[in-house]
C-alpha cells in the first residue's frame, strides 16, 4: 500500500483556504496563533526554514474542532435548574 504525500499550503495560502472553505481565519490570525498558541500545526520549510507551511488535513481537522454545537436561538442558556 503507497502512503499518500501530504499536501501543503504557505501561511497566506492557508489563510485564504480556511476562510474560503470554513468562513474564518486568515494569514494574519494564523501568524498570532503560531506566536500565542491554539493555531493548527504548522512546518517549517526551505533551505533556510524560514517559510512555514500548514498541512491541508491538519488545516480541516483543526478549523472542526474550531466549530461549536448547532443552536437554535442567540439567546443565553439559561442557568441550569432555572427553569425546572
Amino acid at each position: 500500500m503507497t502512503a499518500q504525500t501530504p499536501q501543503f499550503l504557505r501561511r497566506k495560502d492557508a489563510g485564504r483556504y480556511l476562510k474560503e472553505r470554513f468562513g474564518f481565519s486568515s494569514e494574519r490570525a494564523l501568524a498570532e496563533l503560531a506566536s500565542i498558541g491554539g493555531g493548527p500545526p504548522f512546518h517549517h520549510a526551505g533551505t533556510n526554514g524560514r517559510i512555514v507551511v500548514y498541512e491541508i488535513s491538519e488545516l480541516d481537522s483543526w478549523a472542526l474542532a474550531q466549530i461549536g454545537e448547532p443552536l437554535r436561538s442567540t439567546a443565553p442558556r439559561p442557568a441550569k435548574g432555572r427553569y425546572a
